[in-house]
């Protein structure tokens, strides 16, 4: 049984593209980006399909987001040719339950003192989610310029590795230092969040409708 879509890019939202192993995280887009054929992330499982297979156990583990962890190919490697009990199945768990958790809780601690900080901050995610939507979205010169380039598979990578994460942070920020903003701000912010929800639930599982960005967060936020 292969991984489903779904399991596979909520396992690679959720792991920001990054390798899991906490003495590597490597970019695992940088290679696409660099060459615009392949990408390097490797969806590893933590009990192995087979009885036999590293970590084995009775039945063989499922091809499902819960016993899979995205490694670099070289720590996929490293982890499965390595002595049996070198690398536990509790200690692949714990590596993927640790990065995922900082992904999620990123500038989650990050108190400013004024409120034209927290929009510096918050410009610079946006400008990034930008740069990656007008440089490879489906509007993007690169697309309507050449149809059959890999334009849309690395639009879908970024919005798994990039936009959804820098989502995260604009939200952990902006809960940190609520203070900071008038009754307006907080209301426009509020549909900001859930936009991002929306739009994160929408790469994992198409949803017949979800909220679009909404464009006065720009105007409140960006500098």
């Amino acid at each position: 049984m292969a991984i489903a879509d779904g399991d596979a890019k909520l396992l690679w939202g959720r792991a920001a593209g990054i390798c899991s192993n906490p003495d590597c995280r490597a970019d695992l887009t940088a290679v696409l980006e660099e060459t615009r054929s392949y990408n390097v992330g490797e969806m590893a499982h933590i009990i192995a399909r087979s009885e036999q297979g590293p970590r084995g156990t009775v039945g063989g583990g499922a091809d499902t987001y819960e016993n899979l962890i995205l490694l670099c190919p070289t720590c996929h490697r490293h982890i499965d040719k390595s002595p049996e009990g070198t690398f536990t199945i509790e200690q692949l768990l714990n590596w993927k339950r640790d990065h995922e958790q900082g992904i999620r809780t990123q500038f989650s601690n990050v108190a400013l003192d004024n409120l034209h900080d927290l929009k510096l901050e918050v410009t610079r995610l946006l400008i990034d989610n930008h740069s990656a939507w007008s440089n490879y979205g489906p509007e993007s010169q690169t697309a309507l310029d050449d149809p059959g380039s890999n334009a849309y598979k690395f639009w879908s990578l970024r919005k798994l590795d990039l936009i959804i994460p820098n989502n995260r942070k604009i939200i952990n920020l902006i809960e940190t230092n609520k203070h900071l903003l008038d009754i307006p701000a907080l209301k426009v912010f509020a549909q900001f969040k859930t936009h991002a929800e929306s739009f994160e639930q929408n790469q994992y599982e198409r949803l017949d409708r979800y909220v679009t960005f909404p464009k006065e967060f720009s105007e409140i936020f960006e500098l």
